[in-house]
This record gives structure tokens, C-alpha cells and sequence, in this order.
């Protein structure tokens, strides 16, 4: 996966449907369901064109808690300049464990970080300048008509940088197909195997279900992951796994899931980051790290399965280097360390 891969698609995608005058009519076509929302599988119905808040807290406008040069994710992302995180604010979902709890789950504060559709597009200017490799949209689910928007708005100005869309999977159908030729690269979560351990950890109905749909959606439009020379994703899919305590997100139907629907070509990032963060010391499954041997057995599980591309995590230091305080300016403390990382695995 190393030499670079030719396509006959345009990249950036948004770069084609901007310039025949489709990337607008999807946004407007995006924005109309706001109206009624059923941008997620939660379904609402409110009119957050109003003003009416929907089961993530959000309204109208998008929330963006932060926006950064990310070093921390897969190192086909960040290279070795970074890559160009926007992290909105709120959640469709309420993982007990969330990592970015301050973030997603702190519904009164988060609104204080409403935008305008013009400065989320300034956002992806400054990252774009800052040199970062592309732009990675962190829980865009709730708020994908808004970004459409903005991508159409950064354009405009500039923007050359591929998309990225980094999300819990609980995802539309018919949303992701109108981010056909939007998004270049998608980096879903495959959070659970079961629906019940979903329902009970991260509050929501059908998880599962509506989590592999969106998955099989976004490997027909996008295919295997596709790098450039560098090493820098193009195009793709990369599926994460995080791997939880006690075998909580049965991971091993997780991988058998994706062997069959998808098959073993598909780039899997598996992830050992998991500490108990948020609620998730209240459970008494959750109240611990996972164990070099829990981690070890899902990574012998799926290359027994045949999967010959994976990401893997070190776990002896991966909870406490992933670990984000977004009370802070900027929320990871990496510095030249973490580039230094980004570079040597890339």
C-alpha cells in the first residue's frame, strides 16, 4: 500500500461538483431536510431551521469546538504536516466512554460555539494554509448539511485539500448518498456487533443495523483506501474498530461482518486506545483499560481472517497519548513528538 495508486476520478471530488453546479444543489437538497430533520437515523422531524432542537442538541447553525493540525490519526491522514481537524461540537449518539465527552455531551456549554456557515469555511481555509494534508471533519453526522455548505463556501476561496468524514457510522442512507463525490476518504467507526451492548453503552436504537448500511454505502462509492506517492490517503475507506474491555464490542463478529459484506481488502484501523473516560466508571465492564491480551486477540483474529491491511495501535501508550483535554486552547499536547510520530509511521 506504499506506491501510489492511479484513478480516473477527479480529486478533490467537491473540485468536480463545484464546477458543473452540483455541489451547490446538494447542499440546498441538504439543507431542506433540516426542516424536518432526518439527517440521522434518530429521525426527529423537528425544524431546526427554526430554531428547534433536535435529540443532539443542535439547532440551525453548526458547532465547532475546535479545529486543529491533528497528529493522532491514522498516519495516512496526518503525513507529515497534520491533519486538518474540525471537531463539531455535540453528538447523535452518548457513548457512557467518549473520549471527547467534554465536547459531545456538554449540551449548554457547546452552544456557545455556534458558527456561521462563511467562518466554517474560513476554518478550512486557515487549516488549508496551515499546510495540513486535507480536511477531516470529526461527528459530522448532525451537522452534514452544514458542511456541504461550507465546503461549497471554501471553494469559492480556495480549498483544494480533500475531505475527509470521521464518523460513528450511525448514519442516513440517504444523506451519504448525496455526499457521493463530496467526501474522498470515509473513516467510519464499526462501534458494536451486538444491539443490545449499543443501546445499553451508547443509548441509541438499531445501531448495528443502520451502522452497516452506512458502511457498505460509503465502500461502493469510495473502494479500497488509495495513496499517493507520499503515502497519503486519496481515496478510500478505512474502518475503525475500537476495542473495548471484556469484549464488549464483539469484535470478532465485527470482523466477521466485514469479511463478508465487504471483504478483506478493506483498510481496518484497530484501536487500542480505550480508557475509561466520561461515565464509563459507573460500569463495571467498562472501569479498566483493555489488556494487551484483549487487543492482541482481535488483531490475531483479523489477520486469521485474511485482512492484509491494518492499522495498529501501541497499547502500552495509546490511552494516555490520545487522551484530549478540550478545556485547553488546544486541545492535544503533542508537539514536535507527535509530528516526530507522524512521520516515522507514515
Amino acid at each position: 500500500m506504499r506506491g501510489e495508486i492511479q484513478s480516473t476520478w477527479a480529486w478533490p471530488g467537491h473540485l468536480r461538483l463545484a464546477a458543473s453546479g452540483e455541489l451547490s444543489r446538494r447542499a440546498e437538497r441538504l439543507e431542506a431536510r433540516l426542516a424536518a430533520c432526518d439527517i440521522c437515523p434518530r429521525d426527529c422531524r423537528v425544524n431546526r431551521l427554526a430554531g428547534e432542537i433536535a435529540a443532539c442538541f443542535s439547532a440551525e447553525l453548526p458547532i465547532v469546538s475546535s479545529y486543529v493540525a491533528h497528529f493522532g490519526e491514522e498516519p495516512c491522514l496526518t503525513g507529515t504536516r497534520g491533519a486538518g481537524n474540525i471537531f463539531f461540537g455535540l453528538c447523535n449518539m452518548r457513548c457512557v466512554y467518549c473520549q471527547n465527552h467534554q465536547i459531545s455531551q456538554n449540551y449548554k456549554a457547546e452552544r456557545r460555539n455556534e458558527v456561521s456557515l462563511s467562518r466554517l469555511a474560513d476554518m478550512m481555509i486557515e487549516l488549508q494554509d496551515q499546510g495540513c494534508h486535507n480536511i477531516n471533519f470529526v461527528s459530522p453526522t448532525h451537522f452534514t448539511p452544514q458542511l456541504v455548505r461550507g465546503i461549497e463556501l471554501a471553494g469559492r476561496r480556495g480549498l483544494r485539500l480533500p475531505i475527509v468524514y470521521n464518523t460513528n457510522a450511525y448514519d442516513s442512507l440517504e444523506v451519504l448518498r448525496l455526499l457521493e463525490g463530496v467526501v474522498d476518504v470515509y473513516l467510519p467507526d464499526l462501534k458494536y456487533g451486538s444491539e443490545e451492548e449499543a443501546q445499553r453503552y451508547s443509548h441509541v436504537r438499531r445501531y448495528v443495523e443502520h451502522a452497516r448500511s452506512a458502511i457498505a454505502e460509503m465502500w461502493r462509492q469510495v473502494g479500497p483506501l488509495e495513496r499517493d506517492a507520499s503515502g497519503l490517503a486519496r481515496r478510500g475507506l478505512i474502518i475503525r474498530h475500537l476495542v473495548l474491555p471484556n469484549g464488549l464490542a464483539d469484535s470478532e463478529d465485527c470482523l466477521n461482518w466485514i469479511k463478508s459484506a465487504i471483504g478483506t481488502d478493506v483498510t481496518l484501523s484497530l484501536m487500542a486506545q480505550y480508557y475509561p473516560a466520561n461515565k464509563a466508571d459507573r460500569w463495571v465492564l467498562l472501569n479498566r483499560r483493555i489488556t494487551p491480551r484483549e487487543y492482541e486477540r482481535v488483531v490475531d483474529y483479523a489477520e486469521r481472517l485474511g485482512f492484509g491491511h491494518l492499522l495498529l495501535q501501541e497499547h502500552a501508550s495509546a490511552g494516555d497519548f490520545y487522551r484530549p483535554d478540550f478545556e485547553q486552547g488546544h486541545p492535544f499536547h503533542w508537539g514536535d513528538t507527535a509530528r516526530q510520530m507522524a512521520v516515522a509511521s507514515d
